[in-house]
């Protein structure tokens, strides 16, 4: 394969997969759900509801739990601390070209118009800020990653999945991006890289959307692979804006129907790019679904 671009080594099976948007008019647009300790922006309560719903879908095993329960509401009926459906097996990773502009622009116009530094918003403004508070949630103790790329996220995700689970400690990694609408600091930054327009473009700051895959490796249960295709594609896929998630809801879409119908799908991100390659296991669905319906 002749490209520079990082790509998953070997193939991948994806146990679940979600998709999540906020303010952008769509039939699909969710209510945010309420974070303690995050407050004005959707990039945390977007990240968390994708990460939730794949959890929800395939959740580790061996716990009293169910992982679309309320948190809060597990703990209060336990009477003390709650029976996460924690996994010590599970990495995270989450990319994004820019983060939560919205925490970030908020901070700065407080601190040029001269207002009293609020610490919450430095610590929102974090990505890992949400991480931390998942793992404490779903009991997730693997490693966690932000990533900032100007390259197609989708592809940065696989192959940090892919090196990831050449560590036997770990059984699945869980992949996610955000991103998020206008604002003063996102539109500079397009500019700044020449980009004429971006899938958020036009929409409120506070608009957004996110994406999650729970990958582990083929053999696991998984009713989808996905693997690198061994050719560039040149004919086919749309110019990705730099950084773009777009990438993650064309595979959570392809996913879903390959689950739900069979057969194989190839994906490409964008011209020039390598594609995918997604095979439906026909086992494993019967498995899943067989899960599904206990």
């Amino acid at each position: 394969m002749t490209t520079d671009k990082p790509v998953p080594r070997s193939p991948l099976g994806i146990l679940a997969s979600a998709t999540a948007t906020h303010g952008t008019g769509g039939p699909d647009d969710i209510a945010l759900p309420r974070l303690p300790g995050f407050v004005e922006s959707a990039f945390s309560p977007l990240a968390y509801e994708v990460v939730r719903q794949c959890l929800a879908e395939r959740p580790d095993g061996g716990t009293s739990r169910s992982w679309g329960s309320s948190p809060r509401a597990s703990e209060a009926e336990s009477g003390g601390e709650a029976e996460s459906g924690g996994d010590s097996r599970t990495a995270v990773a989450l990319a994004g070209l820019m983060g939560d502009t919205t925490t970030a622009d908020l901070a700065s116009r407080r601190m040029v118009a001269g207002r009293v530094h609020n610490p919450l918003l430095f610590m929102q403004a974090t990505p890992n800020s949400v991480l931390g508070h998942m793992s404490r949630e779903f009991r997730i103790t693997g490693q966690m990653f932000s990533l900032s790329t100007l390259d197609d996220s989708l592809t940065e995700l696989l192959a940090m999945a892919d090196l990831l689970l050449e560590d036997p400690e770990l059984d699945r990694v869980l992949v996610l991006g955000v991103e998020l609408g206008g604002g003063e600091r996102a539109a500079a930054v397009y500019r700044e890289l020449a980009v004429d327009s971006h899938p958020l473009a036009g929409l409120p700051a506070n608009a957004g959307r996110a994406a999650a895959l729970l990958l582990a490796r083929p053999g696991a249960g998984a009713p989808v692979t996905v693997r690198a295709d061994q050719t560039l594609d040149s004919d086919t896929g749309t110019a990705a804006c730099p950084g773009s998630i777009q990438g993650l809801f064309d595979l959570a879409s392809a996913h879903r129907r390959l689950s739900r119908d069979g057969g194989s799908h190839r994906l490409a991100t964008e011209p020039q790019a390598p594609a995918f390659i997604l095979t439906a296991d026909s086992e494993a669905r019967k498995e899943t679904e067989s899960h599904a319906h206990q």
